[in-house]
């Protein structure tokens, strides 16, 4: 009897060994780094659309992380609407912690952020908004791309990043026209 529950152990034992080994297999094949993109038209000008992103006071009428946990504690620092801006959250488990920094205008094409997440991880992301009039409308592009450490490649095994963090982005840019476009 105590012969079978060893050898039903050391059989346990070596599935899971060999289900890591094959998780960290798969997450070696994984890129260095990631990126997700979403655009959409908007009818409105650039000049319109660009303070709605540039002021993170004016997120609040957009993000869509805004609306995952309303009791989110937020802080501004740094100029109103300008390079050099911050704002600081911490939240629920669906939005955590961190700080994005403005790091650039170029006035009414395009906005970069550097993004730092706290938790529920650690990353450093870079965050561009590009903006390009199409005809009688804009196009908004929402880009963010960053490292991908061992750890975040493991994730990526399971989890589609491009899905989960560009669905949130179409939820944005789809909030965002909708406000661009009643003003």
């Amino acid at each position: 009897m105590e012969i079978a529950l060893l050898k039903a152990a050391l059989i346990f034992a070596a599935v899971i060994v060999v289900g890591i080994v094959a998780v960290l297999i798969l997450a070696a094949t994984k890129p260095d780094t990631f990126r997700v993109t979403r655009a959409i038209n908007i009818k409105a000008s650039p000049e319109k659309i660009f303070p709605l992103i540039a002021d993170f006071h004016r997120w609040t009428a957009w993000s869509p992380y805004e609306k995952k946990d309303p009791a989110m504690k937020r802080s501004y620092g740094g100029p109103s609407g300008g390079v050099g801006q911050t704002y600081a959250w911490e939240g629920d488990k669906n939005v955590g912690a961190g700080r994005m920094t403005l790091t650039e205008a170029a006035v009414p094409s395009k906005i970069q952020l550097k993004l730092d997440f706290v938790r529920p991880f650690e990353a450093h992301n870079v965050v561009v908004f590009s903006l390009a009039p199409n005809g009688d409308a804009t196009t908004v592009t929402w880009d963010m791309q960053g490292p991908a450490p061992l750890l975040a490649k493991v994730m990526h095994v399971f989890i589609n990043m491009d899905k989960m963090v560009g669905a949130d982005f179409e939820i944005g840019l789809a909030n965002l026209k909708a406000v661009a476009e009643q003003q």
